[in-house]
């Protein structure tokens, strides 16, 4: 078995280990046997990359050098000497990013793992080096990405600023990982404590989503803490700012390198030690309990759910002219709602394409008055919604349940477009409609009843948009292939796609300059629309069926 140099190193802190009361042999074995199943996982990032390739190194040091590159961003920020309370804040909330999305989207199903107390947890293994092998385990991983992250930073800022800026940016490193753990697992402890079963794993799906949307649009917030008056960036101390992590972090380099002090500052420092080293004391006394409420999960008992049909066969009635597509319909939609795998895939994407629109609508705020705004044409932003929508029409060919797939061979499909139709319908029905309508009643709530028009020509030309990306898309059966199979995304056709939106958005602008030009591109919209539809499902049966999983 390969032993791996981060375990060599674990042998010189032996002595420690033993003192604390933990079977150190033990749990070098057990984090030895971790390290090289992880190497196994495929990332995130590396969720698209074809899996043809045979390659046995592990993936996820491989994926690192992402981060690397995503980590040079940092650089010009650890180098100004301007107002590091702002510069700082804008640096810890990207690690944050970064390191809570890659904990959240890699690791939660190491946080959430009930296997090793069921296998290893039935051996004379001490629990105490069972939780200690686990919270190590989940700690070199983020120290690897940390690492990979903010080493290009950390070595510039040596640089650059000094070996005091250095060893205090360092150390706020390593407790903001401790934070960031330890923030992740207090949050499920709690789910854990007051849910069960199928619910919780919903729960658990629907906060590892809603996280990473507002993670992703947190920066928004964190700028906004900050104003600039005559080109000098002014920071106003606030109650509320206390609850943001990244200022605590920040507030000792503007202390150190400015000489500021001042209770505000010397009151974030002391949040920024000791609520980690607090927090991380918490979790290891709730652990077990923690472990305890994680067999929760082995709970399956639905409350005598009986899934309400009615809505969608209604919908399905109304959208679907055929009987197949209408059993289509129904089964897309059970597949999108109940498939925790695809959900926590495309949802961040459609969260993302929730926000866009309203962050350059924040931008115009900075500087127009809201009543200038809703005067004019700022509501156009709502196509940036369109830029995510090409990549979560290609997420409908996958399924964490694809073996299934047989399915579409034992039943009699008279033709395969009604398959297609029906499960397109039931991805505009049941996740983009949704999100357009919650947009569109914002924006007219913003803007008035004036924009009615506009927003049903950007409906149309958004269902322009859908056809055009499943046209480009190779046609593989819905739900008929593994997360990160071999089929590669086009970045080229992608980014073909959105420049197309973009042209459609731009006659649109333009036309609104003509008297009842909205009008006249409503009704050519939906002809357009009409006739694309119609071309692009004429599919041929074999070429779609051979594009599916091999069964």
């Amino acid at each position: 078995m390969e032993d791996f140099k981060i375990l060599r190193f674990l042998d010189k802190l032996k002595p420690i280990f033993e003192k604390l009361g933990v079977d150190y042999r033990v749990m070098r074995k057990i984090l030895q046997t971790k390290l090289l199943m992880d190497g196994r996982r495929v990332p995130t990032v590396f969720a698209s990359n074809n899996k043809n390739k045979e390659d046995d190194g592990n993936k996820f040091l491989k994926s690192l050098w992402i981060y690397i590159f995503m980590g040079l961003i940092l650089i010009p920020f650890v180098i100004m000497k301007n107002n590091y309370i702002y510069q700082m804040s804008i640096v810890f909330v990207i690690v944050m990013f970064f390191v809570m999305t890659s904990l959240i989207s890699d690791f939660s199903s190491v946080l959430l793992d009930i296997r090793d107390k069921n296998i290893i947890g039935t051996k004379p293994v001490d629990p105490k080096t069972l939780r200690l092998a686990k919270t190590i385990h989940i700690s070199i991983y983020m120290f690897y990405i940390t690492a990979a992250l903010v080493g290009p930073a950390l070595l510039v800022s040596l640089y650059a600023q000094g070996i005091v800026f250095f060893v205090i940016f360092l150390f706020s490193i390593i407790l903001l990982d401790l934070f960031i753990i330890v923030l992740t697992s207090l949050v499920y402890f709690l789910i854990l404590r007051f849910f069960d079963g199928e619910k919780l794993k919903d729960i658990i799906n629907y906060i590892q989503i809603i996280l990473t949307i507002v993670l992703s649009i947190g920066y928004q917030l964190l700028a906004r803490l900050f104003s600039i008056v005559d080109l000098k960036i002014q920071f106003t101390p606030k109650w509320w700012q206390y609850f943001i992590a990244p200022i605590w972090f920040s507030a000792p380099f503007q202390m150190i390198k400015k000489s500021e002090v001042n209770s505000y500052y010397v009151t974030l420092t002391i949040m920024a030690i000791v609520i980690p080293i607090v927090s991380i004391v918490i979790y290891t006394k709730l652990m077990a309990t923690f472990e305890k409420n994680l067999q929760k999960l082995n709970n399956n008992h639905e409350n005598n759910k009986k899934a309400k049909r009615k809505p969608i066969e209604l919908l399905s009635k109304i959208l679907c002219r055929s009987k197949e597509e209408r059993i289509f319909f129904r089964f897309a939609s059970d597949m999108m709602k109940n498939e925790r795998e695809f959900k926590l895939k495309v949802y961040p994407s459609l969260g993302f394409s929730i926000v866009f629109p309203f962050i350059f609508l924040f931008q115009q705020l900075a500087i127009s008055s809201m009543k200038e705004i809703s005067q004019g044409k700022s509501y156009f932003f709502i196509y940036f919604s369109g830029i995510m929508l090409s990549t979560i029409m290609l997420m409908i060919r996958y399924s964490e349940r694809y073996k299934g797939a047989w399915i579409y061979k034992a039943l009699p499909i008279n033709n395969v477009s009604h398959v297609f139709k029906g499960t397109i319908k039931a991805f505009i029905a049941k996740l983009f409609f949704p999100m357009f309508l919650f947009q569109s009643i914002i924006f007219i709530a913003i803007f008035g009843v004036r924009i009615v028009p506009d927003i049903l020509v950007v409906f149309l030309n958004m269902m322009i948009f859908n056809t055009l990306c499943f046209m480009a898309a190779e046609k593989s059966l819905p739900f008929s292939q593994p997360f990160g199979s071999a089929q590669k995304t086009n970045g080229f056709v992608n980014f073909m796609l959105t420049i197309v939106l973009g042209i459609l958005g731009g006659i649109h602008y333009k036309i609104t300059n003509i008297s009842y030009g909205s009008y006249i591109y409503l009704f050519l919209s939906f002809i357009a629309s009409f006739v694309i539809w119609k071309v692009a499902f004429n599919v041929s049966p074999k070429k779609a069926v051979s594009k599916s999983a091999e069964m």
